[in-house]
């Protein structure tokens, strides 16, 4: 009976001592644990200033150098980085072709995601996706958006004839009354979409001319009387043609990409004031979003958040810097900044567009 209480006693003392030996072992691991949350937190607060401290970040243009897009990313350049932590140097590199389907896939899809590049994006692509494009292989809501330098609030997209023309009015165009012929690019360009829009959306009598070279082209054809009018914006006309603007020597019959009428216009309706329906209104709706994140710049998906939100707020930094102001002003581009967060409200709406909406325009850019 004493050997087998003995036995016992030893046994609890073994199991006593395994037990805190195991509880020591675990005490060790937590506090270990612990150490090294508090370490990785401490360093976590340097990490985007160390990361970024002596490096180039990449900033790819997808057009040629000297356009609309390459003088504002390197405006855009020239201050972002010193809003940056570590104070990167921040390069701009043209690659024609690149702010296409085939740069935004790219950017999609890139393997360096680590917050060191970023890219402009084509305002309508974003919309090819949303369409279910084959060639787009991305989807616009995963990528890392900065955000935009212009969200249309400055600027219309206008149906302009000739002064010369006897139309005075959109409302001049309905039923049977007279017609004008625009000038376009090729198919699904923007002035031809909103073309196609003006004649099948808003009842007007607009017949289009596709295969023009830009609005250069487009505007001697109109001057030779080869066409009446056509699509463009009131900065892009301003900085292509501002003396023929300023004299008035065209006359705009609707502005689309507006909520509001645009002050310089006030006598000028909107397309969604013209829209005879609630559908008509809805496929203005998802047709006019790109003018509103018109100058995005985008990051791959998986950025490190804390570089992320670095890249983000530099962005906007940047944009409020008295230097970018002025010097945007001074190019008249312009300068109505949004943030990352206003670009994925607009994506998430058009994303929410009923599909019979989509599957019609759809059916509309795919005319030529």
């Amino acid at each position: 009976m004493e050997h087998k209480k003995g036995r016992a006693l030893r046994l609890a003392v073994s199991w006593g001592e395994a037990v805190r030996a195991r509880w020591k072992i675990e005490w060790r691991a937590a506090t270990l644990a612990i150490f090294t949350i508090a370490l990785a937190s401490s360093a976590h607060a340097q990490s985007v200033e160390a990361f970024y401290r002596g490096k180039t970040i990449r900033l790819i243009v997808g057009s040629s150098a000297g356009g609309s897009t390459d003088i504002l990313a390197r405006l855009l350049a020239r201050q972002m980085g010193k809003y940056l932590p570590g104070n990167p140097a921040i390069v701009v590199v043209d690659q024609p072709g690149g702010g296409g389907l085939v740069g935004a896939n790219r950017i999609a899809h890139a393997t360096g995601a680590d917050g060191l590049e970023f890219a402009t994006m084509e305002r309508a692509i974003p919309q090819f996706a949303l369409m279910g494009d084959p060639n787009a292989h991305f989807d616009p809501l995963a990528l890392t958006w900065l955000g935009s330098l212009s969200s249309y609030r400055n600027d219309a997209f206008m149906l302009v004839v000739n002064a010369s023309s006897p139309v005075m009015r959109a409302q001049d165009l309905r039923g049977a009354g007279r017609g004008i012929v625009v000038g376009a690019s090729q198919q699904g360009s923007t002035n031809l979409t909103f073309a196609l829009i003006a004649r099948q959306v808003l009842g007007l009598n607009v017949q289009a001319i596709p295969g023009y070279a830009g609005s250069a082209k487009i505007a001697l054809a109109m001057q030779s009387g080869e066409v009446d009018g056509e699509c463009i914006g009131i900065v892009a006309l301003q900085a292509s043609q501002r003396a023929l603007w300023d004299n008035k020597g065209l006359r705009p019959l609707v502005q689309f990409a507006r909520a509001a009428r645009h002050p310089e216009l006030p006598d000028v309706p909107t397309g969604r004031e013209l829209a005879p329906t609630p559908e008509a209104r809805a496929l203005l709706d998802f047709a006019e979003m790109p003018f509103y994140m018109a100058q995005s710049f985008v990051a791959p998906p998986g950025v490190p958040q804390e570089r992320a939100e670095a890249l983000r707020a530099a962005f906007t930094r940047a944009t409020q810097d008295p230097e970018y102001s002025a010097e945007a002003q001074r190019l008249d581009l312009d300068n109505s900044p949004i943030d990352h967060t206003e670009i994925e409200d607009l994506l998430r709406r058009a994303a929410a567009t009923p599909q019979s909406v989509i599957s019609q325009f759809e059916r509309l850019v795919s005319q030529k």
